[in-house]
This record gives structure tokens, C-alpha cells and sequence, in this order.
């Protein structure tokens, strides 16, 4: 087998590097958006395999330890990164978390990644003007990198207490499909630019 044919044989990845949102958290994995995501992906013919690389807690900082690893041994050709929510809720430095994120874009873009951000928002009871600034952080990024950006990830989801868990915080096994959704409104744009590149 030729080396390109070997390359053809290669379903191509979708890496999903996050947090507890994505790691499925207070529900079974088999229920999570990234496991809809692949059966999705089955269904409209896509040939892509998913990676799920989210662990619950993770900061931009762990992330980012974490991350040349993970591009390394995955290769992906679409990285979904959803990173910062765990930065926001402990009122770290959002210098910091922008500059991780950065580095995980950039690392990703010279790795060939196509990236997909997905933005959050935080409760405004940690003040106007952290909570902005947090929101912002992302767009900043967006633009600035010229990404797939999805401004918050949890638009279907947040303030609806039946989509929630009794955290208040984790969405529920039924509102899975809805996370997915909203990644779905930028994704299939990523995945043509792939499939045209390579």
C-alpha cells in the first residue's frame, strides 16, 4: 500500500479538547454531545472519526499542558476547542486564559488543524466588568485568528431549568442534542475546508 493510499484508508480527526461540558459530566458518555456528534457525523456520510481528549475541571492552563500531546498522537484535521468556563467560574487572570488559548490555536493552525472555538459566558455576579471581558476574550481570539467561532455554547441550554442539572450548571442527557446543534451551525463549513484541502 502506497503512502497516499495508507493516508486515504486514515478516516480524518475531529479532536474535541475541552471540559466538563464536553467530558459528559453527571451523564453517561454514550449520551454526550461528542458521542452524538460521531453518529452525526455517520449519518450524513461525513468519514471523519471524533477524539474526545475533555476532562472535567480542566482550565485553559491544563489544557494547554495537555495539548502538544494530544495533537501529536491524534493528528486532527479539525480541533474543537471549548476551553475557559473553568477559568471564568474561579475568576482566574483572563490575560492568561487568552494567552493558553492562543497557544492552542496557534499550535493547531501550524499543525494544518482547522479550529473551531466554542465561546462562553459566565454569571454577571462576577462583576460588568470581568464578565465582559471574559465573553470578549473569545471574540478577540476569533478575529484575531480568523477561526470558526461560536459565541456561546450553551445558547440552546442556558436558563432553561429542565436542560440543566441540579448543579445549575451541567446540562442534562436531553439537552445533549442541543449542544450539538450549535456546534453543528459552524462545523459542516470546517469539514468542506478540510475535505478541500487534503
Amino acid at each position: 500500500m502506497t503512502q497516499a493510499e495508507t493516508a486515504a484508508a486514515t478516516p480524518p480527526v475531529i479532536l474535541v479538547f475541552g471540559d466538563s461540558l464536553s467530558a459528559a459530566h453527571g451523564i453517561s458518555m454514550v449520551d454526550g454531545w461528542v458521542t452524538l456528534l460521531s453518529s452525526r457525523l455517520k449519518m450524513q456520510a461525513y468519514p471523519y472519526q471524533v477524539i474526545n481528549e475533555s476532562i472535567s475541571g480542566e482550565t485553559t492552563s491544563g489544557g494547554l499542558v495537555r495539548f502538544p500531546k494530544a495533537l501529536a498522537t491524534h493528528k486532527p484535521n479539525v480541533v474543537i476547542l471549548e476551553l475557559g468556563a473553568n477559568d471564568g467560574l474561579r475568576a482566574l487572570s483572563l490575560q492568561e486564559m487568552s494567552n493558553n488559548l492562543s497557544k492552542m490555536i496557534e499550535l493547531s493552525q501550524q499543525a494544518g488543524a482547522k479550529v473551531l472555538l466554542l465561546g462562553m459566558k459566565i454569571p454577571p455576579n462576577y462583576g460588568k466588568t470581568y464578565t465582559e471581558g471574559f465573553q470578549q476574550s473569545f471574540q478577540q481570539l476569533a478575529t484575531k485568528y480568523q477561526i470558526g467561532f461560536i459565541p456561546f455554547f450553551l445558547e440552546r441550554v442556558a436558563g432553561n431549568p429542565s436542560l440543566v442539572l441540579s448543579d445549575g450548571i451541567h446540562p442534562t442527557a436531553s439537552a445533549q442534542g442541543q449542544l450539538l446543534d450549535t456546534v453543528w451551525e459552524k462545523l459542516p463549513v470546517l469539514l468542506e475546508k478540510v475535505s478541500l484541502t487534503h
